[in-house]
């Protein structure tokens, strides 16, 4: 009798194997001889321009970061009005606390003023 947990150690041995040997035949195949010309960062085409290691502004982090928070958040929607008449009169009650603490947040972040572009 085998494990329960056997297939999903047959799943990671099998993605060790498929990882290790992506890797042997990028060795494998890979560039041998370097040149300056080849080590320069690809641009679509286009010389680069500038130096790559330029400071962006803190603006455009939170602005992904807080784009992804609610964005997550508003995916936990889905499955609640897929299964609403099974959850009833609690999972109602639920959901709204859940939009109530999101609805709070984002007050906090819009008074913040972390959703103003200057």
């Amino acid at each position: 009798m085998t494990h329960p947990y056997f297939p999903v150690l047959m799943i990671f041995l099998f993605a060790g194997v498929i990882v290790v040997s992506f890797l042997f035949i990028a060795q494998l195949v890979g560039p041998k001889r370097p040149n300056p010309i080849k080590s320069e960062p690809f641009e679509s085409g286009n010389p680069p321009k500038g130096d790559a290691r330029i400071r962006f502004s803190v603006k455009f982090y939170m602005v992904a970061m807080l784009f992804l928070i609610f964005d997550l958040e508003v995916v936990f929607l889905y499955p609640w009005a897929i299964l609403f008449r099974r959850l009833g009169l609690f999972g109602l009650v639920e959901m709204g606390i859940f939009l109530s603490v999101l609805i709070i947040g984002f007050i906090y972040v819009w008074r913040k003023g972390a959703l103003e572009w200057e």
